[in-house]
């Protein structure tokens, strides 16, 4: 366990994401996810944590296995297709994880996720979070458009809204 890190999210605690990623960006950015949906048959959820607390930030858990927990948490994996994808981003650590279910995730795999999420977190770097985040859902419907295109009329399973914790 990191004091180092410990200090960092108790004093960037959840205030910064919601001053990071105001309403009017949160709406920017679920209507991005609406549009990009409309191109394939996948769900994407956007999920900003300001940082964690309690027990996950005292087992000094890993942005990825809480991007684990939080996909699992919000049923990410239950779409029909098994095609539902969970951009998710520890701001504390600046830290993005994309976490993919079974049916998208074995037709991208692991490196294109990781460059995705690498290219997020340039953007980040520069204060651009906005910004990082719509091209983040842009890369990951390209993904999804490839390998799931639209069936009929779209069917929402999951919520377009991001989730900030």
């Amino acid at each position: 366990m990191s004091i180092r890190r410990i200090g960092r999210h108790l004093l960037q605690h959840h205030w910064r994401a919601k001053r990071v990623f105001p309403k009017s960006v949160l709406d920017r950015i679920e209507q991005t996810t609406k549009r990009s949906e409309a191109t394939h048959s996948g769900q994407v959820r956007f999920v900003v944590e300001g940082a964690l607390d309690g027990a996950p930030l005292f087992r000094n858990q890993p942005a990825r296995a809480r991007a684990l927990d939080v996909f699992s948490h919000l049923r990410i994996w239950d779409t029909a297709h098994n095609n539902g994808v969970l951009i998710y981003l520890l701001l504390a650590d600046r830290d993005v994880e994309i976490v993919a279910d079974r049916g998208i995730d074995a037709k991208v795999g692991t490196e294109r996720w990781e460059s995705i999420c690498r290219e997020m977190e340039v953007e980040f770097g520069s204060g651009q979070f906005e910004r990082g985040v719509i091209k983040g859902i842009e890369a990951v419907s390209r993904e999804l458009a490839k390998h799931f295109p639209p069936q009929g009329p779209h069917r929402n399973e999951l919520p377009d809204a991001p989730v900030v914790m």
